[in-house]
């Protein structure tokens, strides 16, 4: 695979370019070593193609991880503590987990355990690796990204997606790079409020 186009967001790519620029080439270096056409297994039900053969997101996804993992990118899980009382959510944001469950508790308010996972993370950088449905997308940018960005977790966030051009030749519902780019532009340039790099795939 390779890199067909990349937006950065409130200056994301420059932050790596000048900080982290390892990373970046990390990153490039394994877009590179994922071989796309053994990724090609999914037989199509679909009436538009059915019978053709396409490229399989999960097998995709699980190229990814292999090749991530092996440079020490990993899992990173956030927990925290929700109620359905929003002044009680403002109050105890910013604090750490048990002191949430604690003050939830002493309002007398029953506190719901929740938590935010992102799948790789290495030197406070991100990365979503996106071959799933639309709504992923928005989850990932706004929730995730955004969660790990507030709390002080990373500096930066990398969402890689398939370019059109690609998607065509996965299922249906697919996100793709220029749709969410158009997403991301739409909000306004202050929005979300997290250093974001959206990297377009393609083979």
């Amino acid at each position: 695979m390779k890199i067909v186009e990349f937006y950065s967001h409130l200056n994301g790519w420059e932050f790596l370019k000048v900080h982290k620029p390892h990373l970046w080439d990390e990153i490039a270096d394994v877009i590179e070593q994922v071989d796309a056409q053994k990724c090609k297994t999914k037989v199509s039900r679909e009436k538009r193609s059915s019978g053709a053969l396409l490229y399989s997101p999960k097998d995709l996804n699980q190229e990814f991880k292999r090749l991530l993992t092996q440079k020490d990118w990993h899992e990173s899980r956030v927990s925290y503590w929700v109620t359905a009382d929003a002044q009680l959510i403002r109050k105890t944001l910013s604090l750490p987990p048990d002191v949430q469950k604690e003050e939830m508790l002493a309002a007398g308010v029953q506190p719901i355990r929740s938590y935010n996972q992102t799948d790789f993370v290495k030197e406070r950088v991100a990365i979503e690796v996106q071959f799933g449905k639309y709504a992923f997308v928005a989850y990932d940018l706004f929730v995730k990204h955004l969660a790990f960005y507030v709390g002080d977790k990373i500096d930066v966030g990398i969402e890689i997606l398939p370019m059109k051009s690609l998607q065509q030749q996965m299922s249906s519902g697919v996100a793709y790079y220029e749709g969410e780019l158009y997403n991301v532009i739409r909000q306004g340039r202050g929005v979300p409020a997290v250093p974001l790099v959206i990297i377009g795939v393609g083979v």
